[in-house]
């Protein structure tokens, strides 16, 4: 059986933690938001859907300059996963499955990518968590049937809960799978880290 994986990159966080935009600061000079959708592209992932806020037309001309799909999630009070369900509907019906990436983790490399969609093509039912040294890290592989229970006030932390039996792990030769971003010192830690990282 063959597979698609799709894409949603959840863009429209205010970053109130970090006091500026975090999807537009710059990262080894590349906005934060252009180094991962290199990575998702440059890791095998045809389809992207970015999903902006309402005020998000910066963030959404950055994104415009890769072969993406641009939405906006019309809730300024949304979170990870009221903008996962707008990009959702975004999706072409061919995807089987969706990578829920994040800005946050600006430092994973395209093989991970990689290795979550071989994970889903040999095995298309399960949720594929990364992990890094035994750790669980992001982002996550969802098949499209398991996102559809995405619903009213269900969040992703929610559906990876749901069941332990659906899930899988795939071991990643990738630090910047665990490298979190939401505060000014965790930017200044990335940015340190960046040219430590193999393939940075």
């Amino acid at each position: 059986m063959s597979s698609s994986v799709a894409a949603i990159v959840a863009a429209a966080g205010l970053s109130r933690r970090m006091g500026s935009c975090k999807q537009l600061l710059d990262l080894g000079g590349k906005t934060v938001l252009a180094r991962c959708l290199e990575t998702l592209l440059a890791g095998g992932v045809g389809e992207i859907v970015v999903v902006v806020g309402v005020n998000g037309e910066l963030v959404a001309a950055e994104a415009g300059r890769f072969p993406v799909r641009i939405v906006v999630n019309n809730d300024p009070a949304g979170d990870m996963a009221s903008s996962v369900r707008v990009g959702r509907a975004a999706l072409s019906a061919t995807a089987s499955a969706v990578i829920a990436a994040l800005c946050d983790y600006p430092l994973v490399l395209p093989a991970t990518v990689a290795s979550l969609k071989e994970s889903h093509a040999q095995e298309p039912d399960f949720i594929i968590i990364p992990t890094h040294s035994g750790q669980r890290g992001h982002p996550l592989l969802f098949p499209r049937m398991i996102l559809e229970e995405l619903q009213g006030d269900l969040t992703l932390r929610d559906l990876v809960r749901r069941d332990q039996s659906r899930l899988r792990f795939v071991e990643v030769d990738d630090p910047g799978i665990l490298f979190d971003m939401d505060t000014p010192e965790d930017y200044q830690r990335i940015c340190s880290l960046l040219a430590e990282l193999p393939g940075s």
